[in-house]
């Protein structure tokens, strides 16, 4: 559904996005996820040809339309509800939205109808009289998305889409953007590692202009399940070096790190049940042994490149 080979996008000298590829699947949700100044926001651009991308760009496919060769075509097959959104206040919402529509091409005699369905989608039908600056910010953020969805656009982008709201519009929100999956496709950038962890079929990591990764839900869940650390803490007694040695023997085990009598280590979730049979022959006396599962977070941080150096480090 969405196709990029190669694509770069310069401001003057410096390279925003460095030669970037990436597959978004039809009717998937792909969590896009960077740190400030990635990329992100670049790429949303060019996908909505706000921006030009270089001409060393090789192809930027959306819904099978060559951006490149037509960017309002492709452009028109994009709904976007952007970061900040810019409402002019003075406006009711039918007002606002049938003004869109009419911008996104809508024939006017199906307008009162479309605009009808994109508030009901959003479950904002009882807001269609009142004015855009009196509006919570749960309810802009709705509104925001139903004009995403004026003429049932088959691609999606979300940028920052519960940036600002409360924990109860955040589990409202979520649960329209999952109403949408299989129906649209949708590209969703956000900081909220939680959230993209939840609602996301695949994922891609963006960094300094380039991507780290890109993986479904399967093959990040393994790497959950194999990078959690642990945190063994024996009694004085034990040869240091033995327990360090025999860790480090382990091929499921990195990074070990000691501090007087406690180790700290990497490995998957089912090390705990043999740390404990070995220490039963080995007669170690056991006064901790506890796991930190690895999160979406931790596992960002290492594909980003700015994990701790300890975390980094390999004793």
């Amino acid at each position: 559904m969405i196709e990029i080979e190669e694509l770069s996008l310069s401001y003057g000298d410096r390279k925003a996005l460095n030669e970037i590829s990436l597959s978004v699947p039809p009717g998937a949700v792909t969590g896009f996820i960077g740190e400030n100044g990635a990329g992100k926001t670049s790429t949303f651009r060019v996908l909505t040809t706000w921006l030009l991308p270089d001409p060393s760009t090789r192809r930027v496919m959306v819904d099978g339309i060559d951006l490149l060769r037509n960017p309002r075509e492709a452009c028109s097959r994009v709904g976007v509800l952007p970061e900040q959104l810019a409402f002019p206040g003075e406006l009711r919402v039918h007002e606002y939205l049938r003004y869109r529509a009419g911008l996104k091409r809508v024939a006017a005699k199906e307008i009162s109808a479309e605009t009808a369905r994109v508030l009901q989608a959003v479950n904002a039908a009882d807001m269609t009289q009142r004015r855009l600056d009196t509006l919570s910010q749960g309810y802009r953020q709705r509104i925001g998305l139903a004009d995403a969805l004026l003429g049932s656009p088959p691609v999606l982008l979300l940028d920052e889409p519960t940036r600002g709201l409360d924990p109860r519009q955040i589990t409202q929100f979520r649960q329209l953007i999952d109403e949408l999956r299989g129906n649209h496709t949708l590209l969703l950038s956000s900081h909220v590692l939680g959230e993209i962890e939840q609602l996301c079929d695949r994922i891609c990591v963006i960094s300094q202009g380039q991507i780290r990764l890109e993986e479904d839900r399967q093959a990040w869940t393994k790497r959950l399940s194999q990078a959690g650390r642990w945190h063994l803490e024996l009694s004085e007694e034990v040869d240091q070096a033995e327990v360090t040695r025999w860790l480090k023997d382990q091929p499921e085990i990195v990074a070990v790190q000691r501090s007087d009598h406690t180790w700290s280590f990497r490995s998957d979730s089912s090390l705990g049940t043999r740390i404990g049979e070995h220490a039963l022959e080995s007669k170690w006396v056991i006064k901790e042994l506890r796991s930190e599962p690895a999160t979406l977070e931790s596992l960002f941080l290492e594909w980003t490149g700015t994990e701790s150096a300890d975390e980094r480090r390999v004793s």
